[in-house]
């Protein structure tokens, strides 16, 4: 069985992706370039990711009110 990791099922939700990803490092100060950003620290990334996640679970409890 092929790898499906990388495989985007919904190709157009890429781009939204990306731009959800930039807003929430630009809302913890973390600076973003497109394409590879290895050179950022665990520290950086993992504000990143915990912004966004934070941000989705706000959305969620709002729809659900």
């Amino acid at each position: 069985m092929a790898s499906r990791s990388k495989q985007n099922l919904v190709p157009e939700a890429r781009a939204a992706m990306d731009k959800f990803k930039m807003e929430s490092a630009s809302e913890v100060g973390v600076s973003l370039k497109n394409g590879y950003n290895g050179d950022l620290t665990s520290r950086q990334a993992g504000s990143v990711g915990g912004q966004m996640v934070k941000k989705m679970i706000q959305d969620y409890e709002n729809k659900i009110k």
